[in-house]
C-alpha cells in the first residue's frame, strides 16, 4: 500500500532446520529495488531472525522483507491469520501429545 497499490509479493525460501534463507521470490512494482536485499541474505547465510530483527522502515517497500521474515515466525502484523476453532485446536493438541 506504500504506492497505493495492493499487486505484489514478497516470498522467502527458507529451510526449516536452520531457519537459513535459501531463496528471495519478488514480483511488482519496486521488486528490482528490493532484490539486492534478498541476493545479500542468500550470499551472507543470513536466518530469517537476522532479516525479523532489522531495521526496516514504514511505510516502505523494504518492510515486505521484514515482514516475509516474521511470517516463517508465525509473528506478521499485517498478515491476516483467521482464529482456528478452539475444538480442532484441542484435536490438534490431543494428537501431538501421543506423537
Amino acid at each position: 500500500m506504500t504506492l497505493d497499490r495492493d499487486d505484489g509479493v514478497t516470498k522467502l525460501i527458507i529451510d526449516p532446520e536452520t531457519e537459513r534463507i535459501l531463496g528471495v521470490g519478488l514480483t511488482g512494482p519496486g521488486a528490482g529495488e528490493l532484490i539486492a536485499e534478498g541476493v545479500l541474505a542468500v550470499e551472507m547465510a543470513a536466518l530469517a531472525s537476522d532479516l525479523k530483527l532489522s531495521i526496516h522502515p514504514h511505510p516502505t517497500l523494504s518492510e515486505t522483507m521484514m515482514e516475509a521474515a516474521e511470517v516463517f515466525f508465525g509473528q506478521s502484523t499485517h498478515v491476516y491469520r483467521p482464529k482456528r476453532a478452539k475444538k480442532a485446536a484441542r484435536a490438534d493438541q490431543r494428537g501431538s501429545k501421543g506423537a
